[in-house]
């Protein structure tokens, strides 16, 4: 009898024990995985994420590098003559029209020798004035006796004179002929003296001119490398000017892109925008003028340049510039934000949030980029909404809760853009999707 309440009394034991180790039922329907409200996120429940609108519009096929400011031409100025520098009448730095007086050199050993090169004109004028006044006077004389010679000769022939003297007319007569001869090569000699004089008075007054230099363009003066005072010598540079008004923009973009270039430019001309590197605000716009020769082997590249008119002189010789070429425009195209945008292994693809707020994963295919917005070329219909924000705890047919740019709850945007704030912490393209048949981004 003792035994058996032994028995029981470890019976009972034995059953309570048993009772205490079983597990309580979930409240959620247990089960593996069983844990998740819905087929959201890992947590639990609805996935909060940010959604954009789908939409439709006109955009501007571009071209987008990096160039390089070049002055529209630069000119070194220099001394063509020697001499002091007497004055200088601008500061470094300055802008000048065309024309412009800059340099003084001393202008009087140039004056001196012009002077001197006008005395010998007046002197050789005087000496062909001489030789024709000689040629005058012995053709005069020529004439006298070659017409006494022909009378003597009829005297002689009727006896009146001797032969001597007639011989004697005819020899004088023929001095006087080549007494003339001698004074016409005296004319011709006298005037190429006078001609020789009048170049060198002509090169005097060119030298002297070069004692006053003044600026060839319009543009900014540069440094100064020899100042007022100093001896300058023959084709020494005095200073730099750069023409900045107008003003080119040079940049190269692949040779892939040359046909394209040359098909719209043959159309129109093709409108360029610089933008400074410091100046996000600030654009300047020029337009297409230059296309070089030849595609640079080495890089793949060729060389373009835009003419900007530079009123305001923003843009400057030497600067680096983000610059877009616009080619045509291309409209109605779809258009979504790039942060809703992901890649996977089987390629791109996007959330796209359904009326009943679950998602589907519809892989597109994407083309430009507009500063940014993605253009979509396939897989996306203008009005549906994609998710921008939270895509990482996103599965296909996950239930989601629309929040705004500040992370409260807000509704599926019934018209434009909802919500594009900036991506989470944790959340990006390099993450792994989660399990449930998603890509992996």
């Amino acid at each position: 009898m003792q035994n058996s309440w032994l028995f029981l009394g470890l019976g009972a034991i034995l059953v309570f024990a048993a009772g205490c180790s079983t597990s309580p039922v979930s409240a959620t329907g247990g089960g593996p995985g069983g844990g998740r409200g819905g087929r959201g996120g890992r947590g639990g429940g609805d996935v909060p994420v940010t959604v954009a609108m789908v939409t439709q519009k006109n955009v501007p096929v571009e071209v987008q590098v990096i160039g390089n400011v070049e002055a529209y031409s630069t000119i070194s100025v220099k001394a063509q003559v020697g001499g002091e520098l007497t004055n200088v009448y601008f500061h470094e730095g300055d802008f000048v029209k065309k024309g412009d007086l800059l340099f003084t050199i001393d202008p009087r050993p140039f004056q001196a020798t012009l002077n001197q090169a006008i005395a010998t004109v007046a002197k050789d004028e005087a000496v062909l004035g001489q030789a024709r006044a000689n040629l005058a006077r012995d053709s005069a004389n020529l004439r006298y006796q070659q017409s006494q010679a022909n009378r003597y000769s009829e005297l002689l022939k009727g006896g009146i004179i001797s032969k001597d003297q007639s011989e004697q007319l005819n020899a004088t007569a023929d001095a006087t002929t080549q007494a003339v001869a001698a004074d016409k090569a005296a004319i011709e000699s006298a005037q190429a003296e006078l001609d020789a004089a009048k170049a060198a008075v002509d090169s005097a007054r060119v030298q002297l001119g070069y004692t006053t230099i003044r600026s060839p363009i319009d543009g900014r003066t540069g440094n100064l490398t020899i100042k007022q005072g100093n001896v300058v010598s023959p084709n020494v540079e005095l200073i730099t000017i750069t023409q900045v008004e107008p003003i080119y923009v040079t940049f190269a973009v692949p040779e892939a892109q040359l046909s394209d270039i040359k098909r719209y430019m043959a159309e129109r001309k093709l409108e360029v925008r610089a933008q400074l590197q410091d100046e996000v605000s600030t654009q300047e716009t020029g337009y297409l003028t230059f296309i070089d020769n030849a595609v640079d082997t080495t890089t793949g590249t060729i060389k373009l340049k835009g003419t900007f008119e530079n009123h305001d002189r923003k843009l400057w010789p030497g600067q680096f510039v983000r610059v877009t070429l616009r080619l045509s425009t291309r409209p109605n195209a779809v258009i979504v934000p790039n942060q809703a945008i992901q890649t996977g292994q089987n390629g791109t693809f996007v959330y796209v949030v359904k009326p009943n707020r679950t998602v589907e994963v519809r892989y597109v295919t994407a083309s430009l980029r507009v500063d940014q917005d993605m253009v979509v070329d396939k897989g996306l219909a203008p009005g549906e909404t994609v998710v921008t924000e939270g895509q990482l705890r996103l599965a296909p047919d996950s239930r989601v809760v629309i929040r705004d740019g500040r992370g409260a709850p807000g509704a599926i945007p019934a018209g434009g853009r909802g919500g594009r704030g900036g991506r989470g912490r944790g959340e990006g393209k390099d993450a792994t999707a989660p399990e449930g048949g998603a890509p992996q981004v």
